[in-house]
């Protein structure tokens, strides 16, 4: 009997050591996240920081920017309503965390791709690029920011980093891009399944870089104090040295996360559906294409399952926005508002809502640069390339599908059927017309290709005051367009010195203080 026990005894004592064995061989690799450690890879990082950034961008796109730039009115009479030009300063948090999140991430790639054993230019390129896109994205909209010593705590031990001057900010970005472009023209291969973006090609990475280098030095181009030497790289990029810096040609070079599904679901479908459908329409937003007879907006002809590519709801009386701006108690009733179904057409499950900066884009840059005698070329043949290039990205049917639903041919801005549709809308370019006209007519069509794309419209709003938004009698701010948001609370505990030095430098911290390139 006792020998029982003992033999029993044994065996658990034996099975308990073979147990604990196993659980602790190999403990320190089996419970160590690889994304988030020193020993992460490249293609680890990648499409984890651009998901998470990109579903930043675009959960802000729809609560901030469609309210003020008239794409959308959430209707209230209450106070703090973004589309009258009032909002909390809670609204700043969101954005300024992801972004400097993500720049931890970015800048980790950009370390470790530069190491012997995992040396890649390509991923440095693209890191760089994706830094100077992010670190744009965040002076465009606080202004002054931490820039040269951001994000060096982990490495450097700075808990608080100065905030750079935007001009400081703006020459560092231009450094990053032309070091990104030396470094993708070596084209080393990466790993394809790690880019969600451009599935792996480098000469497509390098078009964005150099194409998001002239947005930037567009908006620079105003500033008297370095106005010369920005056209001049303007021009260089596009005509004396183009070989040198190629940028996008097609629809097919505009970057955009592709929401595939699996592992890469639109951030739109975590906003519940009473939420996405409660906004309405802007009536300058849809007036517009009701005017023009949009193929986005026509759900007879073009569009699948009587749906309309952007996937807006009719009301009873057809396609109808509300006014934006108006004073508590007199808005007008919502009909129309962008609707929520399973369907590829509704923009909660559309694989293309994750733009960063589309071809059409690009063409309306070259557009104004052509218009004002910074670049040779046509800025008419830039402007109509820019609206086709839009026209045909979200509804690839356009003009004449066939029974694949794709055209045999893509249309030109020469073809008859791009020719009818100018001409039925009334968008006619004068090249006789003083430049402001020539803005407007570039812009409100820009308004169009930016949809979507983070906050561009009402940066390029702020910069050119195009295009001419109807201004309602219940906004705030003194009926002025928002110049930034301030930045977010907890920065003035956690970095007071910066803090100070960065608001007695660029000014008091409110929504009407302007940033450095829209000053005088």
């Amino acid at each position: 009997m006792m020998k029982n026990i003992f033999y029993k005894i044994v065996c658990i004592a034996t099975l308990f050591s073979i147990l604990l064995s196993s659980c602790t061989k190999n403990f320190d690799k089996i419970n160590t996240d690889p994304i988030n450690t020193p020993n992460a890879l490249p293609q680890q990082l990648l499409a984890p920081a651009l998901v998470a950034t990109v579903s930043a961008n675009m959960l802000r796109n729809r609560s901030f920017n469609n309210e003020l730039m008239q794409v959308t009115v959430s209707e209230t009479d209450a106070d703090g309503a973004i589309f009258r030009y009032d909002f909390p300063k809670s609204v700043s948090d969101n954005l300024w965390n992801a972004w400097y999140l993500q720049l931890t991430n970015f800048k980790d790639i950009y370390k470790i791709a530069g190491q012997p054993l995992t040396l890649n230019k390509s991923y440095q390129g693209i890191s760089l690029i994706c830094q100077a896109w992010i670190y744009s994205l965040i002076t465009d909209t606080y202004g002054d920011a931490p820039y040269s010593q951001s994000n060096l705590a982990r490495d450097s031990s700075i808990f608080e980093p100065k905030f750079d001057r935007q001009k400081d900010i703006y020459a560092g970005i231009f450094k990053q891009l032309d070091t990104a472009n030396t470094l993708l023209s070596a084209n080393t291969a990466i790993t394809a399944s790690s880019d969600p973006i451009y599935n792996g090609s480098i000469s497509k990475w390098r078009k964005f870089g150099n194409s998001l280098y002239l947005r930037l030095l567009l908006k620079l181009s105003g500033k008297s104090e370095v106005a010369a030497d920005i056209t001049a790289k303007i021009a260089q990029i596009v005509n004396t040295n183009a070989s040198t810096y190629p940028i996008m040609t097609s629809n097919d070079d505009s970057a955009f996360l592709r929401w595939t599904g699996g592992i890469y679901v639109s951030p739109y479908q975590t906003v519940r559906e009473q939420d996405w459908r409660a906004p309405a329409i802007g009536s300058y937003f849809i007036d517009h294409l009701i005017t023009w007879n949009d193929p986005r907006l026509n759900i007879s002809t073009y569009a699948t399952s009587g749906f309309n590519a952007w996937g807006i709801a009719q009301g009873s009386g057809g396609f109808s926005g509300v006014a934006s701006g108006y004073a508590p108690g007199n808005g007008d009733p919502k009909e129309s508002y962008f609707y929520s179904n399973t369907s590829a057409v509704s923009l909660q499950t559309n694989p293309l809502t994750g733009l960063i900066m589309n071809y059409g884009e690009l063409q309306f840059i070259l557009s104004e640069a052509a218009a004002k005698g910074y670049i040779t070329g046509s800025a008419q043949t830039y402007w109509q390339t820019g609206i086709l290039s839009g026209l045909v990205f979200w509804v690839p049917t356009w003009p004449n599908p066939t029974a694949s639903g794709v055209p045999a041919s893509l249309p030109t801005i020469n073809s008859p059927e791009f020719q009818k549709y100018l001409a039925d809308a009334g968008l006619v370019w004068d090249d006789a017309a003083p430049i402001d006209t020539k803005m407007e007519t570039i812009h409100v069509q820009k308004y169009y290709a930016l949809f979507l794309e983070d906050l561009q419209q009402w940066f390029e709003y702020r910069r050119t005051g195009h295009p001419i938004l109807p201004k309602g009698p219940g906004l705030k701010n003194g009926g002025v367009m928002p110049a930034r948001m301030v930045y977010p609370v907890y920065v003035q505990s956690a970095n007071p010195t910066s803090y100070k030095a960065a608001v007695a430098a660029q000014g008091t911290d409110a929504i009407s203080t302007q940033v450095w390139w829209q000053k005088p």
